[in-house]
């Protein structure tokens, strides 16, 4: 047992107080009753003191309590450790790829389970099974289901936690991407993990459609193999789609389209057209820049765009899609209302700078943390608003909040090369695109993703345990007594409360 505040053990110190109270207790003198005192003698007054023990059961109910108040303060905390396993080791494989894994290992597998390793499934909670009964069970299964939300290094890692490093360890598991993401972990196990590509190591899907200028359907579809995944771009011409290698239909008013004879669900056809306004006041230059990237974003994705420069705020017609703001002049809240997303810049103090824009966000493509050179930056101030674009020293370049239902973007910068090298760079037609129309993280490249992963790449980190000559101790596990206490500190104050109560009743009646 250990005490999180052990100071407070020294309020056991106040058992004194009943110890004291219970011993001193003066005996009251007797008066006796007699017809004279004339023959008695006088005699020195003398009192009587007898230090003893006064009922007992009180007193004990009294330390009693004392104690269990000074402990609960103290925090008391009940600390066990779990043994080691007397297994000779573990075996795990995920539950939706058991019957596959086990079929690509059986040699294995059935070797390890043969010499005494315990078979525990490769999921949260690391739960223990008997492997023959659920190879039987998965027999007369259909199919395994796939899970694309499982992270295998954060599995590894919880497992790291879970198992001394004396134990060995051996993981079989598929090698898709999908499976590990993130940071690689460092664990101290005795790890040896086994991989092997799925049978379904190809996968072919629809990863976005849309309406074009034209009315034709521009189709994307992904193909993913474990050495990579590519995608190609379809135009289904409106008079020949009967004979494209989709089936074109309608679904609850909605178009969608999918891969001829496939079970995947359909996608819809995105008809809208994006409404996009510029308002630029005196920077016409910067309006310049952002209508012709707009336009060629446009031209090269086939979509339906419409973008229109407007002086006059007031004209600016309700149902935007997204508002441009390139002035210094706040807006006022009936623009907030035409649209639900505007991009403005931002007023105050310009600051001189030599710094970058670093791109390394949700709303960046191209390279990871590629550098953009910034010459002049509105100084910002802190302000809670979701970071997207940074300078070298952190500051703000893109935020984001919401104000209601309209989501603001507010720009740090200009749109113009005396400000940065934005307007100049080949990623930023990339980063309006990411911005305006592809926000959004689309799930169906991770569903579909099969690109295979090294053995040496998927591998943790390994460190050797820091304490090796300790006893099979590694897990601790505590359980809180305060709340214990609590439940005896107030059945022993009632026992006390009743017990005085009674001796007050017995002494009134005598």
């Amino acid at each position: 047992m250990l005490f999180l505040n052990s100071i407070w053990l020294f309020a056991i110190a106040a058992l004194s107080i009943p110890v004291a109270i219970h011993l001193w207790n003066i005996k009251p003198s007797k008066t006796l009753k007699i017809g004279s005192i004339s023959l008695f003698d006088k005699a020195a007054q003398k009192s009587s003191r007898s230090f003893r023990l006064n009922d007992i059961p009180l007193f004990l109910l009294r330390c009693l309590l004392l104690l269990l108040l000074a402990l609960m303060l103290a925090g008391p905390i009940w600390q066990r450790y779990n043994t080691a396993t007397k297994s000779k080791g573990w075996l795990l494989i995920p539950k939706e790829n058991l019957k596959e894994g086990y079929g690509k290992f059986k040699p294995l597998v059935d070797s390890l389970i043969k010499i005494g390793y315990e078979f525990h499934f490769f999921n949260k909670g690391f739960a223990k099974a008997d492997l023959n009964k659920v190879i039987a069970d998965s027999i007369h299964q259909k199919n395994n289901a796939q899970s694309n939300h499982i992270n295998y290094w954060n599995t590894v890692a919880a497992l790291n936690q879970q198992l001394e490093p004396e134990v060995p360890v051996y993981i079989i598991t598929p090698n898709d991407t999908r499976y590990f993401t993130g940071e690689k972990p460092t664990t101290g196990l005795n790890l040896q993990w086994r991989t092997y590509t799925p049978k379904d190591s190809v996968s072919k899907w629809i990863e976005d459609a849309w309406f074009t200028p034209d009315n034709d359907i521009k189709v994307i579809t992904g193909i993913s193999k474990p050495s990579a995944t590519n995608f190609t771009y379809t135009i289904v011409k409106a008079d020949d789609r009967g004979n494209s290698p989709f089936e074109i239909n309608t679904q609850d008013g909605n178009a969608t389209v999918k891969l001829n004879n496939t079970s995947q669900t359909a996608v819809i056809i995105d008809t809208a057209t994006l409404q996009l306004t510029i308002y630029a006041d005196k920077n016409t230059v910067d309006a310049r820049y952002l209508t012709a990237t707009l336009q060629a974003i446009a031209t090269f994705r086939q979509l339906r765009i419409n973008i229109k420069n407007y002086n006059d705020p007031a004209l600016i017609p309700a149902g935007q899609s997204w508002i441009f703001w390139l002035s210094d002049k706040p807006i006022e809240a009936s623009i907030s209302k035409k649209t639900s997303h505007i991009f403005k810049y931002e007023a105050g103090t310009i600051d001189n700078t030599v710094s970058c824009i670093k791109t390394n966000s949700p709303y960046a493509v191209g390279e990871q943390g590629k550098q953009i050179a910034s010459y002049k930056l509105v100084n910002a101030g802190p302000k809670d608003e979701a970071l997207i674009w940074h300078d070298g020293f952190g500051r703000p370049i893109l935020s984001q909040n919401e104000t209601g239902k309209t989501e603001i973007f507010h720009f740090y910068s200009r749109f113009n090369p005396t400000w940065s090298d934005l307007v100049w760079s080949e990623d930023f037609p990339r980063l309006l695109f990411k911005l305006i129309i592809d926000k959004k993280e689309n799930e169906q490249s991770n569903q579909y993703d099969r690109r295979m992963l090294d053995q040496e790449q998927l591998l943790p980190f390994h460190e050797a345990a820091a304490n090796n000559n300790k006893p099979t101790e590694q897990i601790k596990q505590q359980t809180d007594l305060s709340h214990y206490l609590w439940g005896a500190l107030i059945a022993v104050f009632m026992m006390e409360r009743w017990w005085s109560q009674k001796n007050k009743a017995i002494l009134k009646n005598d």
